[in-house]
């Protein structure tokens, strides 16, 4: 196992910067996930940590050792590639095999018609042939052994691919968004399949992802970027409850956070005309804040002589379990929803279904104690700016 630390890394091609500043620690065993949408920097930050691309400045330290001019294979990990990287004239078995196989090449063993010689006579010592064994049971392959990748679904054909990355036993596991290319129902399968591989290890596993499904369900740890600048590094729950700023109140959640703009005066904040208790723990200043609540903290009622935000259902998606309803507030109120709220809409999420139908009157509660508070201006929770860099700390809106 190893301990990953990464100091001040930062990447430019050319004249454009894709990180700036990461800095992190991740301890033996962790499931880092890194985060972000296409062109974050995540997946150039995971070939950095590989040694496949150079880092413009900042160091990559495993167990304490600078690793910056070792090659990947002398780092010691496996890198499980977004396309499989299968080779096709391989079986199942030869394709597991192939890097316990390699590891015995002695330079001749590389000429042409000899290579091939080599691999099989390699790959069939009853030593492999046991290790290969071992590895396809775990994953589930026996059956697939003497297939061809061709002869695979794109589900065994990932299989095999952390089967080959296993077989290693490495130091630590790096995934390039493995499972982009499959449908949804093996997506959840193989989830749960990559999440069971690193129970069963307990090495280090740093995957890579834009998808926030698989972020909080897979890691024990996530840092999410945004134009190659952390935006937060934390567990699952601590970003859902607690996002460091707007823009991950806005990436985690579906639908995401409601932000709306609410007035301050001596502590308290109102939101459309309705006062909301101070919140604990932390004194607001005069002026404005920004708002944000998750849909669950949120109830819609019929009753529009109740206390709330009035307003007129818009939106109704029935998701089975939960019912999500989006809620258009009464003009009246002048409450300012912040800009990307999703359709310009307040949206709650309901267990159940609801008698409410589109163009309804209603009445939207909040549980204020749930809020977050943002800064109307640079977008930080003001409850946890310690979780975001000094670089991140920018207007975040748009």
């Amino acid at each position: 196992m190893a301990k990953l630390s990464l100091r001040n890394i930062s990447k430019r091609f050319g004249d454009t910067q894709v990180i700036h500043d990461f800095s992190a620690d991740v301890d033996n065993g962790e499931f880092l996930v890194l985060l972000g949408a296409s062109g974050s920097g995540k997946s150039t930050l995971l070939r950095i940590i590989a040694g496949l691309t150079d880092a413009s400045a900042g160091d990559v330290i495993f167990d304490n050792l600078r690793v910056n001019r070792q090659s990947p294979r002398e780092r010691d990990v496996a890198f499980v590639f977004q396309s499989y990287a299968l080779y096709p004239h391989l079986t199942v078995r030869e394709n597991i095999a192939f890097p316990l196989a390699l590891d015995r090449f002695k330079t001749w063993h590389h000429i042409p018609g000899i290579s091939a010689i080599a691999r099989r006579i390699f790959g069939s010592s009853k030593d492999i042939a046991e290790q290969v064994a071992g590895v396809s049971s775990m994953l589930e392959l026996d059956e697939y052994a003497n297939r061809k990748p061709g002869g695979l679904s794109g589900g065994q054909r990932q299989r095999v691919a952390l089967a080959r990355a296993l077989i290693r036993n490495p130091s630590m596991f790096l995934l390039d968004e493995p499972l982009s290319n499959l449908d949804a129902k093996l997506r959840a399968e193989l989830r749960g399949e990559i999440v069971r591989l690193h129970k069963l290890t307990g090495k280090t596993f740093v995957y890579v992802t834009h998808d926030q499904v698989e972020a909080m369900t897979m890691a024990t740890q996530i840092v999410i970027l945004h134009n190659g600048i952390v935006q937060q590094h934390a567990t699952p729950q601590e970003i859902y409850t607690r996002p460091a700023n707007t823009y991950v109140a806005r990436f985690i959640g579906s639908p995401p956070m409601n932000l709306m703009t609410a007035a301050v005066a001596d502590g308290y904040p109102t939101l459309g005309g309705l006062r909301l208790p101070a919140p604990e723990g932390l004194v607001l200043r005069t002026g404005t804040v920004t708002l944000g609540l998750r849909p669950e903290h949120l109830t819609v009622s019929a009753d529009v002589g109740r206390p709330g935000l009035a307003g007129t259902v818009r939106r109704i998606e029935d998701l089975g379990a939960d019912t999500l309803i989006g809620v258009q507030p009464d003009p009246a109120l002048d409450l300012k929803l912040w800009e990307l709220n999703q359709d310009d809409l307040i949206w709650i999420r309901q267990t159940g279904q609801t008698r409410l139908m589109a163009g309804d009157q209603c009445t939207v509660s909040l549980e204020a104690r749930m809020a977050s508070y943002f800064d109307s201006d640079t977008g930080v929770n003001l409850a946890s700016s310690d979780q975001i860099s000094d670089a991140g700390m920018l207007p975040l809106r748009g």
